[in-house]
C-alpha cells in the first residue's frame, strides 16, 4: 500500500513554525512528565510520521502528541493499526493535560538549576519548544478575545506573557528557542500596544512599541518587527500625524518578510494607502490600494500564518479600501467596499464588524443619505451589545455624529439619533 503523506500533522507543524526535531523534543518532555522518563522519539520519527511510513505512532508517542498539539492523534492524521483498535483515549480532555504539563514544566524550569541528587531520567523538564506552544497558545486566546469584543483591557494579560517569555528566555539552553521566545515576548508586547490603541489611550502605546521592536531585533524576526511597524502606522494615523502613519507603513514594507510573502505585502501597501490618502495624496493612495489588490490575488489564504496577521483577509482590505476611498472623496466606491468587507467577515470578527459598519455609515452620510446612515450607525450598537465599546469605535462615531451634525443640523432624524446613543458611545 502506498504511503500517504500525513497532511495533517504538517499543517500543525507548519502552522506553530515548529520543525521535527522540536516537535520530537516537546513530545519526549511530555512524555516525561507522565512517566519519569523522558521519551526517546527523535526526528527520524516525526519524518516517518509525516511521510506516512509510521502512521500509528507507539502508545506514549500517541498520549505526548496529544498534550503537547491539544488534538486528538485521530485529527492530527494518523490511523488506527487495523479495525479492532480503537484510540486510547486520555483520562480527561487532552487541553487539561497539556494546561497541566505546560504549567508543570513553567514551573519546574527554575528548579532545574538547583542541583539535585537524582538520575538524569529524573530532571525537571528543560526550557523548549513545550513552552514555546503554550506561549503560543496564550497569544492565540488574546487575538480571539480582541476579535470578538475588541483590544481593550487585554494590556495586562499581554505584558504578563511578555514577562514569562523573557524569563523562560533566560532559562533556555537552545538559541533557537531563545530567539522564539524573543518573538514571543514582542509579540505579546506589541499585542498589549494594540490593546492601548483601541481603547483610545495612545500615550503609553509608543513606549510598548519601541520594547516590541527591540525585541523583535533580539529574535532576528523580521515578521514581529513588521508587525511593530503596521501598529505604529495605525498609532500615527489616531495621532492624526499623517506622515509618520505613511513613514511607518512605508518601514514595514521594508521588512524581509513582505518580500517573501504577498499576504504581508498587501497589507504593507493597503497601510499606506490609508496614510497617503489621509495626507491627501489621492494618486498614490490609490496606487498602493491596487498594490495591495494585486498583491493578495497571489497570496495562499489556505496556508497557515502567524496570529498577529490572522485577521487580514480580502474581508479586511475591502475595509480599508472603504476607509481610502471614503477620505479622498468617493463615498459610493466606500460604500461598495464596506458591503463587501461585511459579506465577507467571519460571524466572529465582532468589533471588526461593528467597525466596518460605522465606516459604512459615514460613506451613506456622506452621500447625504441621512436616514440611511443613521439606520445603520444603529446596528454597531446592536453587534456590540453586552460589550463596552472600544474607544477607537467611540471616535469613529464621534467623527459621525460631528458630521451628522455639519450635513444635517435640523432634521428630526439626527436629533433622535443623538438623543437616543449619545450615552452609548460616549465615554463614561
Amino acid at each position: 500500500m502506498a504511503e500517504t503523506r500525513n497532511e495533517s500533522l504538517a499543517a500543525w507543524l507548519a502552522g506553530h513554525q515548529m520543525t521535527a526535531e522540536e516537535l520530537a523534543d516537546a513530545v519526549n518532555g511530555a512524555i516525561g512528565a507522565f512517566t519519569g522518563r523522558p521519551g526517546t522519539t527523535s526526528e527520524r520519527t516525526v519524518f516517518r510520521w509525516l511521510s506516512g511510513e509510521n502512521r500509528w505512532p507507539q502508545e506514549r508517542q500517541r498520549r505526548g502528541l496529544e498534550i503537547v498539539t491539544g488534538l486528538s492523534v485521530i485529527a492530527l492524521g494518523f490511523v488506527p493499526r487495523g479495525k479492532s483498535t480503537s484510540v486510547p483515549a486520555l483520562p480527561e480532555d487532552p487541553d487539561v493535560h497539556r494546561r497541566q504539563f505546560f504549567s508543570a514544566a513553567a514551573g519546574t524550569a527554575a528548579a532545574a538549576a538547583i542541583p539535585l541528587a537524582s538520575p538524569a531520567s529524573a530532571r525537571p523538564s528543560r526550557v523548549g519548544t513545550s513552552d514555546v506552544v503554550r506561549l503560543r497558545d496564550d497569544v492565540e486566546r488574546l487575538v480571539a478575545l480582541d476579535a470578538e469584543r475588541g483590544g481593550h483591557g487585554l494590556e495586562q494579560a499581554a505584558l504578563d506573557g511578555a514577562t514569562e517569555a523573557l524569563r523562560l528566555q533566560k532559562q533556555s539552553t537552545t538559541q533557537r528557542v531563545r530567539q522564539r521566545l524573543f518573538a514571543l515576548a514582542s509579540d505579546f508586547t506589541a499585542t498589549a500596544a494594540w490593546s492601548l490603541i483601541d481603547a483610545g489611550q495612545l500615550d503609553g502605546a509608543g513606549r510598548h512599541l519601541d520594547r516590541a521592536l527591540t525585541l523583535a531585533g533580539l529574535a532576528q524576526d523580521s515578521e514581529m518587527a513588521m508587525q511593530v511597524w503596521n501598529l505604529r502606522a495605525m498609532l500615527a494615523r489616531q495621532r492624526h500625524d499623517y506622515p509618520e502613519a505613511v513613514a511607518s507603513s512605508q518601514a514595514a514594507q521594508a521588512m524581509a518578510i513582505v518580500r517573501r510573502s504577498p499576504l504581508h505585502a498587501s497589507l504593507a501597501h493597503a497601510r499606506t494607502a490609508v496614510g497617503l490618502a489621509h495626507k491627501g495624496e489621492v494618486r498614490a493612495a490609490l496606487g498602493c490600494l491596487g498594490r495591495a489588490e494585486e498583491a493578495l490575488t497571489k497570496a495562499d489564504l489556505a496556508q497557515p500564518r502567524s496570529t498577529w496577521i490572522s485577521f487580514y483577509s480580502p474581508a479586511e482590505l475591502y475595509s480599508l479600501t472603504a476607509i481610502v476611498r471614503d477620505v479622498v472623496g468617493h463615498p459610493a466606491e466606500a460604500e461598495a467596499a464596506a458591503h463587501r468587507a461585511l459579506a465577507a467577515l467571519p460571524e466572529t470578527y465582532r468589533r471588526n464588524r461593528a467597525h466596518t459598519t460605522a465606516r459604512l455609515a459615514l460613506a451613506q452620510l456622506h452621500q447625504d443619505d441621512v436616514e440611511q446612515a443613521c439606520t445603520t450607525s444603529s446596528k454597531v450598537f446592536e453587534i456590540m451589545a453586552g460589550t463596552p465599546l472600544p474607544g477607537r469605535m467611540r471616535q469613529l462615531l464621534g467623527d459621525f455624529q460631528r458630521d451628522l451634525i455639519a450635513r444635517a443640523p435640523s432634521a428630526h432624524i439626527a436629533h433622535e439619533w443623538m438623543d437616543r446613543y449619545r450615552t452609548e458611545w460616549s465615554p463614561s
